[in-house]
């Protein structure tokens, strides 16, 4: 419950940048005119549902496949997956800056490609997590448990902030290491966790 405490935490602090660093960077550096209309910076946070809505059948589907094979990956392994996704959803924006800072415009599909990417990361790390939480807890913590599965999100949302406070959208030389920074947070958090996952399987005595 700990790796998966610490994995959550660290999943929302990337996932967080949505309503902070990567709206700065959609409001003063996306071309978001469409035929002489200007699209609002909010509307590009609003790709996450859509997007989420669709893909979370196509998700679960895979699981229950792979369940059926006996193939279904552990939580651990899903968590690890969700990071490095979220990784790699920052690592499309490290090239958008770096067009950035050579004083172009970016469209608004690279926003959208990390939305999605994060979106895919989302779908493997929080539904499993509520799931996997309260079958590892024992039955009469299954509430405090659950409270501290919610202060995970908690602590990833003040680490975003900690991020975003960093961003500094006008001084444009940096912001490419900014964004790649986030990948290598992402995705040597989701390495080591998968590294770990047979370790963190025994701990978890069968639970699925």
């Amino acid at each position: 419950m700990i790796a998966l405490f610490v994995a959550c935490a660290m999943f929302w602090a990337g996932f967080e940048q949505t309503g902070a660093s990567l709206s700065l960077f959609a409001e003063r550096h996306t071309d978001r005119v469409i035929f002489g209309w200007e699209m609002p910076t909010g509307w590009l946070q609003g790709v996450n549902r859509p997007s989420s809505s669709s893909s979370a059948p196509v998700f679960a589907a895979i699981w229950v496949t792979l369940g059926k094979r006996n193939m279904d990956p552990s939580a651990p392994f899903k968590f690890g997956l969700g990071l490095i996704l979220m990784g790699v959803g920052f690592f499309v924006m490290f090239i958008a800056a770096r067009y950035v800072v050579m004083g172009e415009q970016v469209l608004p599909t690279w926003l959208m490609l990390t939305y999605l990417f994060h979106t895919f990361g989302e779908l493997c790390l929080s539904p499993v997590g509520l799931s996997s939480m309260t079958k590892l807890a024992p039955a009469r913590f299954v509430g405090q448990v659950m409270g501290l599965w919610f202060l995970a999100t908690a602590i990833g949302n003040n680490l975003a902030g900690k991020f975003s406070g960093d961003f500094d959208p006008d001084n444009l030389p940096t912001m490419p290491g900014q964004f790649l920074y986030l990948f290598w947070w992402g995705v040597i958090g989701g390495v080591v966790l998968l590294v770990l996952t047979p370790f963190i399987k025994k701990l978890m005595v069968g639970v699925k």
